[in-house]
């Protein structure tokens, strides 16, 4: 095993925890798994901690809030109140807004299943980012975050490491290509690779750990 394997070794063994499992989601091809993962990424795309963000997405399903039917008929103040609990408050009139907006789109145009989004975009990567892009409040960022956890249940986009993972592999000091990566990583899912690769890229002490243990 040489230098890079053996960070990649050490990075997924320690922090390859997904941000979907974080959050208490557990992910399957079916409706409500991968609506609460579009929340979830919505959430996290915005500029405010991750830890936060995760705090809020499970707040919203304590709440009941975890279908688009559900999140559509609560109530703007009701979202405002599950994510102010959650301690998302610099966000949280905007973003309830924007949950509601949404799952009225996700049910108007899907039929509130995002697996006929995922159906419509025949198999493009770029197509499905771009389709993602059509919820409120999910912009690039965001879209690449569903992508990054999707990929799990989705294995044709696989892998899909954004420019926020990559960056991470830069601050390792591994080669920033994909292909490259996931030879590393060995059979690690390309969802756990990837998350564990943003982590770093979102905290340095992470990197430094990994790099002092696999010296």
């Amino acid at each position: 095993m040489n230098k890079d394997e053996r960070v990649v070794h050490v990075l997924v063994s320690e922090y390859g925890r997904t941000y979907a499992e974080e959050a208490g989601i557990r992910l399957t091809d079916t409706p409500q798994p991968l609506y609460r993962l579009l929340v979830l990424s919505l959430l996290l795309s915005a500029r405010i901690r991750a830890s936060v963000a995760v705090a809020a997405a499970r707040a919203l399903h304590e709440d009941r809030l975890d279908s688009p039917r559900r999140m559509a008929e609560a109530g703007r103040q009701r979202r405002v109140d599950a994510l102010g609990r959650a301690g998302y408050r610099r966000y949280d009139e905007r973003t309830a807004t924007q949950l509601g907006d949404g799952a009225e789109l996700l049910l108007d145009r899907w039929q509130g299943d995002l697996r006929r989004l995922h159906e419509e975009a025949h198999g493009d990567t770029g197509e499905l980012k771009r389709l993602l892009q059509t919820e409120p409040g999910v912009g690039p960022a965001g879209a690449d975050i569903f992508l990054r956890e999707a990929q799990r249940v989705w294995p044709e986009v696989a892998p899909y490491l954004d420019g926020k993972a990559l960056s991470g592999a830069r601050r390792l000091g591994l080669p920033e290509h994909p292909d490259k990566l996931t030879e590393f990583a060995g059979d690690t899912e390309p969802a756990v690779l990837a998350a564990a690769l943003v982590r770093a890229a979102l905290d340095k002490r992470v990197a430094e750990d990994c790099l002092r243990r696999a010296a």
